[in-house]
């Protein structure tokens, strides 16, 4: 089978973008039909300012949530990245394939340092670096297939990239992986900003459902969104954004189009009653599932201890073979051969 690998990052609650661009095709497809790692990738919380108790709680959280939305641990590996030494130890490793002028390209490491810039400040180092981090995410499990917005697909380019680089170098030791993207609403966006993605890191929430907001704010939510100019229902996300957002969001909840439910609706203010339901009724099994969860936090923390054995095994051989390879002394003689095997058999 292939393999597929893909994260959510603990800086904020889980939202509907998540959901509806992500976590459900990981839930619908992706656990059925590949050899599935999915991951709580804490150590990237830890690029910016961060409250460590905050980022504890979101990372279990997280994980309730993916389990609460349909992953199942009998079909698929769940687990939290910090759990698993092999991604750190990878990292140090692709940083010595890496470039410093591949890291200053990195579109999210111009943009926040630009910021920073202006307010007289400087971001951490780790920002700079965790493209090499997230690229040892998914190179350590030999993945095939990494299911991404397209905001991120710059990251698994790189990852390709340093892949082919180490492997023409030191000989055969990784996968080179590939992007795969969901159809409608792959990017949902801001219901008061329809131009900017619905992104969890916000600090204000207005525009963002959050996948354990409560029916009602829900409503009032959507309700509130921006729409555009104009009273015609059309879906054109250049010129109607807001409206061509309400309108991914409900197809995406009923299995609709949104250029064939543009035609249904003659107000904005039906669509929005409609696409409020149907997220409110989106989100009920998921959030019942996470209160049974929580009420059960043993449940929840087996399987990420388990999850973590899994994925441990499956990286440690390719991790081991490529420090081999770029020429580390390995830490033992059977290590060294378990690694040399690897590596040979790659080649």
């Amino acid at each position: 089978m292939k393999r597929v690998f893909s994260g959510v990052k603990p800086t904020g609650h889980l939202t509907l973008g998540n959901y509806l661009g992500a976590v459900r095709r990981w839930v619908a497809v992706d656990q059925h039909q590949a050899d599935a790692l999915f991951c709580v990738v804490d150590l990237h919380a830890l690029t910016v300012d961060h409250d460590p108790a905050r980022v504890r709680r979101l990372s279990r959280q997280a994980a309730s949530l993916l389990l609460a939305a349909g992953l199942d641990p009998e079909l698929c590996t769940v687990f939290v990245q910090s759990h698993v030494d092999e991604h750190a130890r990878l990292s140090y490793l692709l940083e010595c394939v890496a470039t410093d002028g591949e890291m200053r390209r990195m579109i999210q490491y111009k943009e926040k340092a630009a910021r920073e810039r202006v307010r007289g400040g400087s971001v951490r180092l780790s920002l700079l670096t965790y493209p090499v981090l997230m690229a040892a995410d998914i190179l350590a499990y030999g993945t095939d297939e990494v299911p991404v917005g397209e905001d991120q697909r710059q990251h698994v380019e790189l990852a390709r990239d340093l892949a082919v680089r180490f492997n023409q170098r030191y000989g055969h030791a990784f996968v080179v992986p590939r992007t795969t993207s969901p159809g409608v609403a792959a990017r949902v966006m801001n219901l008061l900003e329809p131009t900017s993605k619905m992104g969890k890191s916000d600090d204000v929430g207005p525009g963002i459902v959050y996948l354990l907001d409560e029916p009602d704010v829900v409503r009032k939510k959507v309700m509130r969104a921006v729409t555009d100019s104009g009273r015609d229902v059309v879906y054109d996300r250049e010129e109607r954004p807001g409206v061509a957002n309400l309108l991914e969001i409900l197809a995406a909840c009923t299995g609709g189009n949104p250029e064939e439910l543009s035609g249904v609706y003659e107000s904005y203010g039906a669509l929005k009653k409609d696409t409020a339901e149907a997220v409110v009724e989106i989100l009920r099994p998921v959030q019942q599932r996470h209160k049974e969860l929580v009420a059960d936090p043993g449940y929840v923390e087996g399987v990420l201890r388990d999850g973590a054995e899994r994925a441990r095994a499956m990286a440690r051989p390719t991790v081991d073979a490529a420090y081999r390879a770029i020429g580390l002394l390995p830490a033992s003689s059977d290590t060294g051969a378990e690694a040399e095997a690897v590596l040979n058999a790659a080649r």
